[in-house]
């Protein structure tokens, strides 16, 4: 991308032959989704998008975090909303520590800057293993899901065994991969042709995939059209605990909305259910804590993830406090199991 005393060593505008998606001025469009799909074709897509992560990484927390330190206590504190998301989720807000990255190296990287309160302390992290798709499991019925789970099978090889219809000892890494993205992409209704821009496959064979899939799993194809119709039926669907989101536009005459709500119906019941269950467990461990009268705090709720700031004196009673709290919160046909990390800083026990 040099210049070499002529234009023709300068990045040439023909080099990116793709049509170009444009923007609402007419401008061609530099949205992150666009630039992904031509970063293979010139150097300098590539370059854009780490300058454009890195700025992001920067201004957002790097810059940003520092000065919402509270001066009294040296410690950030974030606000949860109870009723802001509509899967009944916390959200965490001022600042949203939800958000901190984990997906590449440099994102990483900032989860280091969080620590335990002094020396004597270590922070401990505790995970839910794959909840949603047991959950998935434990509504469907799947005799097929449900076996794997309670045999400790690496659920996406398995599905992967059996979508592909090789020995699980055969499942190849690109096999597992698109088993993993369909098992995540189901309970969120995803089509033929958005499984086949994620796996950069032609259409017809992630149709085959998606086909092969709901055969070899019927009770999930059950669930979900039995969730579409109770909600069509009622105008709303539930969690395991009962509680309800209501879903009016299900019987809408525009298809494009009725869609939206129809997948919302299969995926509510799921995401819901995993937001009651961490919250009964962090009641349960809360009311552990204060009855012991531990000094160990429970820090940060992420999702399906627990932090705690853990007297080093108290750790070997609270992680196993932890992890039965969080595996008996409630009872279904497949084990809930957690995975429980410690370490220096976040990054470390997550």
């Amino acid at each position: 991308m040099g210049y070499n005393g002529g234009v023709k060593n300068c990045f040439p505008l023909n080099a990116l032959k793709e049509k170009g998606k444009k923007t609402k001025s007419g401008q061609y469009s530099t949205s992150e989704d666009v630039l992904v799909k031509l970063e293979a074709k010139h150097p300098i897509v590539g370059h854009i998008l780490n300058y454009r992560s890195n700025t992001k990484l920067l201004s957002t927390y790097v810059d940003a975090l520092p000065e919402l330190v509270n001066p009294h206590t040296g410690r950030i504190h974030t606000t949860y909303n109870q009723a802001v998301a509509a899967t009944g989720r916390l959200s965490s807000t001022a600042p949203n520590l939800q958000n901190i990255p984990i997906r590449t190296e440099r994102g990483r990287m900032i989860r280091k800057a969080f620590v335990p309160g002094d020396s004597d302390r270590i922070l401990v992290a505790a995970d839910y293993s794959q909840i949603e798709l047991r959950l998935v499991a434990a509504l469907s019925e799947d005799e097929n899901m449900i076996a794997a789970f309670r045999n400790g099978e690496d659920i996406h090889a398995a599905t992967a065994a059996r979508v592909f219809g090789v020995p699980l000892a055969d499942v190849t890494r690109d096999m597992r991969s698109k088993a993993k993205m369909v098992n995540f992409g189901i309970i969120y209704g995803i089509s033929a042709f958005g499984l086949a821009q994620r796996l950069g496959i032609a259409r017809g064979e992630a149709a085959d995939i998606i086909k092969t899939y709901t055969a070899k799993f019927p009770g999930i194809e059950a669930y979900m059209q039995g969730s579409i119709e109770f909600a069509r039926e009622h105008g709303y669907v539930e969690t395991v605990m009962g509680r309800r989101r209501y879903l009016p536009d299900i019987r809408s005459s525009n298809a494009v909305v009725r869609g939206f709500a129809e997948r919302n119906a299969i995926n509510a019941p799921i995401q819901g259910s995993a937001a009651d269950i961490i919250k009964k467990a962090m009641i349960a461990i809360q009311r552990e804590l204060v009855e012991q009268g531990m000094q160990s705090r429970m820090m940060l709720q992420v999702h399906d993830e627990l932090v705690f700031d853990v007297v080093k004196s108290e750790k070997d009673t609270l992680v196993p406090l932890i992890v039965r709290c969080m595996e008996t919160a409630h009872t279904f046909s497949v084990p809930l199991t957690v995975d429980v990390g410690e370490g220096s800083n976040w990054l470390e026990a997550h």
